[in-house]
């Protein structure tokens, strides 16, 4: 099963809101399965976060986020992704980008559509999706 992460669990790991979301977002991302995926717009989404809200020099955020290209596999974002999350988007009301992400704390936990489970690793009970999948992934060392 596929992972897909959102750019907060990123930012959170790169320290943006606090040392405590950063050591939850580390812990969930050394626990992810083998299959987890960085959608493409997060990385132009985290370069964002980090130059604007977190004050980072342009260079130190680009090296952030090579980074993060080279720690996980980049699911390009293609027409038939747009063309899915524009239907989930009408349907739900959501915005088209949240709509293509899977691990959020920007979506409802436990929401599901055509097989796809939107979960929050921040939420105060985990997901059981989730948990099995972390307790499946690699060793936390």
């Amino acid at each position: 099963m596929r992972v897909a992460f959102d750019t907060n669990i990123l930012g959170y790991a790169e320290g943006v809101n606090g040392s405590q979301n950063r050591a939850a977002a580390l812990a969930l991302l050394r626990r992810a399965p083998a299959e987890s995926v960085l959608p493409a717009q997060t990385l132009g989404e985290l370069f964002n976060i980090l130059t604007r809200k977190a004050g980072w020099n342009a260079s130190a955020a680009r090296d952030a986020v090579l980074g993060w290209r080279d720690a996980f596999e980049v699911a390009e974002t293609s027409a038939e992704v747009v063309l899915d999350a524009l239907e989930l988007a009408v349907d739900r009301r959501l915005g088209v980008w949240d709509a293509i992400i899977l691990v959020s704390e920007d979506l409802q936990d436990g929401f599901t559509w055509r097989g796809v489970t939107v979960t929050n690793p921040f939420a105060g009970e985990p997901n059981p999706l989730l948990a099995s999948l972390l307790a499946s992934g690699p060793d936390p060392k």
